[in-house]
């Protein structure tokens, strides 16, 4: 029975924590880009202020739409807030322990990633058919790299559950160089599709050209072009959570430590906490290196990053079998 409560209530204060800190990780990139860049940057709190701003106004919407922008970023912030629940934080055996499969979790993301293309479609608006097009083309190249990767890991571990990848990272079952790079090239891939959750906030937008995508203009092109009001904020909120969602999974695959177990107290707990932090804020830094030096990329040739994560992927699935592993 205690058992119990302690994993519900590492289930509730992880969730918690993950909603908070999605804007407020947004926003420390931002400034930490901006900076880089030679700019003071926006308040790190900036991100908080848009969404609460935006959640006090009407969305406007589009004459011709269907039901479909309406639910679209519901269903969306929906599918990303059940990916935040299985990934874990600062603690382990959470209620959510059982069903956090990694393939889950990504079918989860690309569900969330679908609705904003089909948002992006529905007003019949030629950009938005382009925006959508763009969105489709990472779905099609990040989702498939994500899954041959967690086929990697799942060949490294021996399961696909993620508890007990990250168990077998954190006892070294998987000892030996061939397998240990197999595992080195899943994180790899993993690092890339962040990467272009990064370039995605702001790939859209014509002002990004030739500069940091997580500069100045906010996360205003991670939604539909024609999204405003209450609907704006949804879809900012959900680029935000999928970015401090694959920074989690990361944190918890490359470096499991810090993560107490959910009897352990609050003590442990708080240790967890400033330790996943701390992983948080170090893997955003090195997103927004790469990211500046990637800047002068044009985001229309993205696909071919993801299209090179993708056959890298294949690459560590491939070892991983020469190996001896078994999927």
């Amino acid at each position: 029975m205690i058992a119990g409560t302690s994993a519900l209530l590492t289930q509730a204060l992880h969730l918690a924590a993950m909603l908070a800190a999605a804007p407020l990780l947004v926003g420390l990139l931002r400034t930490a880009s901006a900076r880089l860049a030679g700019r003071p940057g926006p308040h790190p709190l900036q991100p908080w202020r848009d969404l609460r701003k935006l959640m006090r106004k009407q969305p406007v919407v589009a004459e011709g739409s269907s039901v479909v922008s309406l639910a679209a970023p519901h269903a969306a912030v929906s599918a990303a807030v059940l990916a935040a629940a299985l990934v874990p934080s600062f603690a382990r055996g959470m209620l959510s322990a059982p069903l956090a499969e990694l393939l889950l979790l990504i079918g989860l993301l690309a569900l969330s990633r679908l609705a904003r293309a089909l948002a992006a479609m529905d007003a019949g608006g030629a950009l938005g058919g382009l925006d959508a097009a763009r969105g489709l083309a990472r779905l099609l190249l990040a989702e498939p790299a994500a899954l041959l990767a967690a086929m990697g890991l799942a060949a490294f571990a021996g399961t696909t559950a993620l508890e007990g990848i990250i168990g077998a990272v954190r006892e070294g079952a998987a000892a030996g160089a061939p397998r240990l790079l197999s595992f080195g090239v899943a994180a790899l891939v993993l690092g890339g599709v962040a990467l272009a959750e990064v370039r995605g906030i702001r790939g859209g937008s014509p002002a990004a050209e030739g500069e940091p995508e997580l500069g100045a203009g906010g996360l205003a092109a991670a939604a539909p072009r024609d999204a405003s009001g209450r609907h704006l904020a949804l879809w900012e909120f959900h680029a935000a959570l999928r970015l401090t969602v694959w920074l989690s999974l990361l944190a918890a695959l490359i470096l499991p430590i810090g993560l107490a177990p959910a009897g352990a107290g609050p003590l442990a707990w708080a240790a967890g906490a400033l330790a996943w932090a701390g992983k948080l804020l170090a893997l955003g830094l090195a997103l927004v290196l790469a990211e500046a030096a990637l800047a002068r990329l044009p985001p229309a040739r993205a696909p071919e990053l993801l299209g090179a994560a993708l056959l890298v992927a294949l690459l560590g699935v491939v070892l991983a079998l020469a190996t001896g592993a078994r999927l």
